[in-house]
């Protein structure tokens, strides 16, 4: 017997399936809020987003059980919910994406999918943490944070030192000006994608060679490289 699309939302919810499928709906949220918590990758993962997510689902799924297919309650539940007003920014895209990826699990709930929602859930979760684990599409870092000190006295309109950076760097920005307040030291910082990394001693070397300039230090994501 075939079964027409329509057919779907042809049922009668007793009180039985819409707990079932809240129960299913929480269990698939929790899910989803879990893969969002190890795949974060921001300073602090909010808590409060994640038990959004889980209630988003199930409220979803009520929603959906409501609705049925009755075109008036469609309509009056879109004029119902225009008058909301949602002022809070999604900062990140991943958000954005755990957002609708919670509304459509609910929504399979609602419609008592539940092979669906629960194989959903586990597939598209899975995906979403090989690709965290494996960042194919994040471009290696090659920035390094370059200081130095130099006594005051030397600084030109040009600095010596420029010359050097632009041998050696592809790019260079200045992040950081320090007076060291010991016999007129000023501390620079930048940062710098060298264009061969495998010369960085040299680079050194021709700063430390530079007169009044001293205290030379390279470093990469926060771990000393060079040190002369």
């Amino acid at each position: 017997m075939d079964l027409n699309f329509e057919d779907i939302f042809q049922f009668q919810t007793t009180a039985g399936d819409a707990i079932l499928s809240l129960v299913i709906a929480f269990c698939c949220g929790l899910i989803i809020s879990y893969i969002y918590r190890i795949t974060y990758k921001g300073a602090g993962y909010p808590e409060t987003f994640l038990y959004s997510l889980i209630t988003l689902a199930m409220v979803t799924t009520i929603v959906i059980m409501v609705i049925g297919n009755n075109l008036a309650r469609a309509f009056g539940l879109v004029g119902a919910m225009s008058i909301i007003r949602f002022r809070t920014a999604v900062k990140d895209a991943q958000d954005i994406m755990f957002i609708f990826y919670a509304l459509a699990i609910g929504m399979t709930c609602g419609v008592r999918l539940y092979g669906v929602a629960i194989s959903a859930t586990l597939v598209i979760g899975v995906l979403l943490i090989i690709l965290t684990r494996t960042n194919i599409f994040i471009r290696k870092k090659r920035s390094y944070l370059l200081q130095f000190t130099y006594r005051s006295e030397i600084e030109e309109r040009t600095p010596v030192y420029t010359s050097i950076l632009r041998k050696y760097c592809k790019y260079n920005k200045l992040i950081n000006i320090k007076s060291m307040d010991e016999e007129g030291q000023t501390e620079v910082s930048f940062y710098v994608d060298l264009k061969d990394p495998r010369k960085s001693n040299e680079f050194i070397q021709n700063l430390k060679e530079i007169k009044g300039l001293n205290r030379v230090n390279l470093y990469l994501e926060d771990e000393n490289m060079y040190n002369t």
